[in-house]
């Protein structure tokens, strides 16, 4: 059972083409706020590696940034597009010109040996830079809110588990349109 109010018992009417009983409602607020949730962390991300570095980057673009930076280790375009659960290479690689022109990460190889892209010197200090930020306006707020800690590991469990569901789903919708 939850403390959380149920949207239906404040006499609201959540049913439309998208939500027509409680399970579709369930899952049609869970897009919408799955939505507005990314649209904001976008927005964080670019302001938060716009005060660290004049780079002005979108969300995947600062996503990118620091999926490459992980670990420290050299990725390819493949890893970044699996990790990112992307297919738009393009894009990808549009966002990779740019980084480069930034000077946050560099290509190393060829097509005949493998290109991989790392983070530079500066790629380095910026990341660490928007990882002290993060830290202490994003991190300390979530300390702040008991409970929160377990609350985002059953969020990360439950996206994971939705992600395996519209990844099947769309499989299904591909396989079957007309």
């Amino acid at each position: 059972m939850t403390d959380e109010p149920n949207p239906q018992s404040d006499g609201l009417n959540f049913q439309w083409h998208l939500a027509g009983d409680d399970v579709e409602v369930a899952s049609t607020e869970l897009e919408f706020a799955l939505m507005r949730t990314f649209e904001g962390f976008g927005r964080w991300q670019s302001e938060c590696l716009a005060s660290v570095c004049e780079l002005a980057a979108s969300g995947p673009e600062n996503a990118l940034l620091h999926i490459i930076r992980m670990n420290d280790r050299a990725k390819s375009i493949k890893e970044l597009a699996h990790l990112t659960n992307r297919e738009d290479i393009p894009n990808i690689q549009y966002s990779l010109r740019k980084l480069l022109r930034s000077g946050l990460i560099e290509k190393k190889g060829s097509g005949r040996t493998g290109v991989t892209y790392e983070a530079t010197e500066e790629g380095r200090r910026v990341t660490d830079d928007y990882s002290d930020l993060r830290r202490r306006l994003l991190i300390e707020e979530i300390r702040k809110l008991p409970g929160f800690h377990d609350r985002l590991r059953e969020a990360v469990s439950t996206l994971n588990v939705l992600s395996g569901l519209y990844e099947e789903v769309t499989r299904t919708a591909a396989t079957h349109r007309r």
